[in-house]
């Protein structure tokens, strides 16, 4: 299978880590690696996602951000409301979208610690991939 990847900049020495693991974990499960679209943050990743997932050439997209706490409630939107048009669109293509979004209400010491986040959504659309075969 081919996996393309979203990843937000905001917070790049994080989420350009995160895409290196997720990369690395794709190739030793031996799948494919396809596109990076890189977004500004994480609120922008929905369109990338959905036309990536129209390409037939695609089977799964990953989508990368991290979401730092901030001062307000801001964090929190924005990862609820990418993490829901992640599912929503998942759902409308038939095709696996894992989450490694981490965050939100999250210090930046959390967000280092979680950088696996995007071998985990790799292999979460893997198998995902897998079980839909067997449909």
């Amino acid at each position: 299978m081919k996996i393309a990847y979203v990843v937000a900049e905001f917070n790049y020495d994080i989420t350009s880590r995160m895409l290196e693991r997720a990369k690395a974990h794709a190739e030793f499960l031996g799948e494919e690696n396809g596109p990076v679209v890189w977004t500004a943050g994480v609120f922008d990743t929905s369109l990338p996602i959905k036309k990536l997932l129209k390409r037939k050439d695609v089977d799964a997209v990953v989508v990368i951000g991290c979401v730092i706490q901030g001062e307000t409630g801001h964090d929190q939107i924005v990862a609820g409301h990418s993490s829901r048009k992640a599912a929503d669109l998942a759902v409308e293509f038939e095709k696996p979208v894992g989450l490694a979004i981490t965050g939100p209400g999250m210090t930046r010491l959390q967000a280092e610690a979680r950088v696996d986040v995007g071998r985990h959504a790799v292999e979460s659309v893997v198998k995902t991939h897998r079980a839909l075969a067997g449909i």
